[in-house]
């Protein structure tokens, strides 16, 4: 069915329904299959962020480096990410934000990138690219997370925009200032990379992930 679909003009047309029922407010939305890639990935669209630290850090902070790996399929599947990175401390036990931020410009290191991405205008952490907060083991953080919330593709696309790695734990929205609804309070910027869209074979050659298995066996059952 979905051959039959990318055949027209790669054009998916979408009726979504506020909360799930027919009704005056229906919005008609246009999605378009990024192409030639939705074609010739099994329309499967896959995306890399590689991350290197911000210039000029202070010795206190560490040297990340790394990949962040996106895959979706066209036109409905879920966000699924590969976080790999490396360069912290061995003993390093501080929880760091990741966090998709607005714009994919690093000119001026991570501060270029902007606020985090929230198209739909709302309180962190219900922003689309809130990842959550990480902490290493033995100087590398290695995980798997679902973006339910995010696409590679239509009008809201993630690509273009920047992954930041922040120097502490997000609040997670529920500290008591302003700063907590917009960012978490999840401090410096010191690390981040640009998402672009790329071929299958990162994600494929990329170890099984803490989580990515069981979600594979999931899906298998569907």
């Amino acid at each position: 069915m979905e051959k039959i679909i990318l055949k027209l003009p790669l054009i998916l047309l979408a009726l979504h329904i506020q909360s799930g029922e027919f009704s005056n407010s229906s919005v008609l939305v246009i999605v378009e299959a990024p192409k030639p890639e939705v074609e010739e990935f099994n329309n499967t669209i896959y995306a890399t962020c590689e991350v290197t630290p911000v210039p000029n850090l202070p010795p206190s902070q560490p040297q990340i480096l790394g990949q962040v790996l996106f895959k979706q399929v066209f036109p409905s599947g879920t966000l699924k990410v590969k976080i790999n990175l490396h360069g912290l401390p061995a003993d390093d036990q501080q929880m760091r934000a990741i966090h998709i931020h607005q714009y994919g410009d690093l000119s001026q290191g991570c501060i270029t990138a902007g606020p985090h991405y929230n198209p739909q205008a709302v309180d962190h952490p219900a922003h689309p690219g809130d990842l959550g907060n990480f902490v290493s083991e033995q100087g590398v953080i290695r995980q798997f997370r679902k973006l339910p919330g995010a696409k590679l593709f239509g009008g809201q696309s993630i690509l273009g925009r920047a992954v930041v790695v922040h120097e502490k734990e997000d609040d997670l929205g529920k500290g008591l200032d302003e700063e907590s609804k917009r960012s978490g309070n999840a401090g410096k910027r010191i690390a981040g990379c640009v998402i672009g869209i790329t071929t299958p074979s990162l994600w494929q050659k990329t170890e099984r992930l803490p989580g990515e298995e069981l979600e594979e066996v999931n899906e298998s059952k569907r």
